[in-house]
Parts: C-alpha cells; sequence; structure tokens
C-alpha cells in the first residue's frame, strides 16, 4: 500500500506536467515586436523584444491575459 503523501505528489506532478504542454502547445506570437508598449507606450526591454512579435510590455500582457482593461 503506498503513502497517501505519495500519491498526492504524483498527482501534483501530472497535473504539473498537463499544465506545462498545454502552455508550450499554445500558439506563439513571431513577427518583429514592437518597441513601445501598445496600451501604456511605456518602453520594451531589448530582451523581451528579443522574442519577436511582443506588442506589450509585461505589465500590460498579464493585464491582457487575465482578461482586464487598463
Amino acid at each position: 500500500m503506498s503513502c497517501p503523501f505519495d500519491r498526492a505528489q504524483v498527482q501534483e506532478q501530472r497535473e504539473r506536467d498537463q499544465a506545462i504542454a498545454i502552455q508550450l502547445a499554445k500558439r506563439r506570437p513571431s513577427g518583429p515586436s514592437r518597441s513601445e508598449c501598445l496600451d501604456c507606450d511605456g518602453e520594451i526591454p531589448k530582451a523581451r523584444q528579443a522574442l519577436g512579435g511582443i506588442l506589450r510590455c509585461t505589465s500590460c500582457q498579464s493585464i491582457f491575459e487575465k482578461g482586464g482593461c487598463r
């Protein structure tokens, strides 16, 4: 008989792996990045621009993904 803590740890790892797989399967933006945020006009750091297809700064992107508005 296995320990309940071991079973919980296995379940947690399975859920984490599934969540990671879902995020990796999502379509990634492509094309040139903006140098200024689409929403707040703040500067987008060069390291973030290098990812390609970036339209917003990190703060505004978080708000956008949560369905909020600025």
